[in-house]
């Protein structure tokens, strides 16, 4: 088991009173596994996402992720965690512009101290998205779905165990969006990756190995 997400609860203020979003929810992803994460918008997916990510602290419950307790890290100990242990990519690439597809992807290995061996991977990556012969562009010269994958190998730099998805085709149209899935769902077969993506689009969502859907605050 890759990751465990065991009893989460998380609410914020809105007012003078708590709103509850998520209540208790149970999740666990296997390695090489593909889980999409559905339910109508504002139901709490991204909110998960961020927890699972360690970009923010639940009220309680605790996420497991290769063996780390997540919600027990701080200061540099999670820094290395967002750093290695899990990637994220999001529906908008957050490429930065003055930077190439290359250089874009070896960011995570600079902050890591890798930058030999995050190069040699970097050039990999890039290779297996589909971009080789791309890697010199900016990312003004290449197309939303080119984007996307320079975002996915970026996330993947360090080898992670675990990457999240929140919505990573919601931006693209339905060819490029089949293409950017079928990329990932071969990462996670090829590298033994577990993936959790949020996503409203019905198609994609059937093609994962099992889909957990949110709801009420509870994943069903």
């Amino acid at each position: 088991m890759i990751a465990q997400v065991i009893g989460l609860y998380k609410s914020y203020r809105s007012g003078n009173a708590p709103l509850p979003v998520l209540k208790g929810v149970d999740l666990a992803l296997d390695e090489g596994e593909v889980v999409a994460l559905t339910g109508p918008s504002g139901v709490g997916k991204s909110t998960l996402l961020h927890l699972i990510a360690g970009l923010d602290r639940p009220d309680s419950g605790s996420v497991i992720v290769a063996g780390q307790e997540v919600t027990k890290l701080k200061g540099g100990e999670l820094d290395r965690y967002r750093n290695r242990t899990m990637g994220i990519v999001y529906q908008f690439h957050f490429l930065l512009p003055e930077f190439t597809a290359l250089e874009n992807v070896l960011i995570p290995s600079l902050i890591a101290r890798t930058p030999e061996a995050g190069l040699k991977r970097a050039k990999e990556l890039l290779a297996e998205a589909g971009l080789e012969g791309r890697e010199h562009h900016y990312p003004s010269q290449l197309s939303g779905g080119e984007q996307q994958r320079v975002a996915i190998a970026r996330a993947l730099i360090n080898d992670p165990p675990l990457l999240l998805a929140d919505e990573p085709t919601g931006n693209l149209d339905e060819n490029t969006a089949a293409s950017v899935s079928s990329l990932l769902f071969g990462l996670a077969k090829r590298r033994g990756l577990a993936v959790l993506m949020a996503t409203h689009n019905t198609g994609l969502a059937a093609a994962c190995h099992r889909t957990a859907r949110l709801a009420e605050g509870q994943v069903r």
